[in-house]
């Protein structure tokens, strides 16, 4: 699964076709079932996962269209063997336009005074 991150100039829309999956866009998370989409405008982090163990499909959509190659570069690092060099992965998404996210902080636990 690709790291959080954001389209400069992409919308993206995912409708789920089999199993479910984990879509987040800025603070708003859901588990899409079949049938089910959701949208991410320009500039907004976003994110998926499958939270299953039932494989998960989906269609995904861009406009403008970032061209298949992108996908054709992202399984080339992916099959490479072994887990996925982050930093391929990265130099390929930066290429197509996508930001990857700066990590969120945790949350501060509020101290009993």
């Amino acid at each position: 699964m690709p790291p959080p991150h954001r389209h400069t100039d992409n919308e993206e829309c995912v409708y789920v076709l089999e199993g479910v999956l984990r879509y987040s866009v800025d603070d708003e998370t859901r588990d899409l079932q079949p049938g089910e989409w959701m949208s991410t405008p320009p500039g907004c982090v976003h994110q998926f996962s499958n939270p299953g163990l039932e494989t998960a499909r989906a269609l995904v959509m861009m406009t403008p269209d970032i061209g298949a190659q992108f996908f054709v570069d992202v399984a080339a690092v992916a099959s490479a063997g072994g887990p996925p060099d982050r930093t391929k992965l990265m130099e390929v998404m930066t290429r197509y336009g996508l930001v990857p996210a700066a990590p969120k902080e945790a949350p501060r636990l509020a101290q009993a005074h």
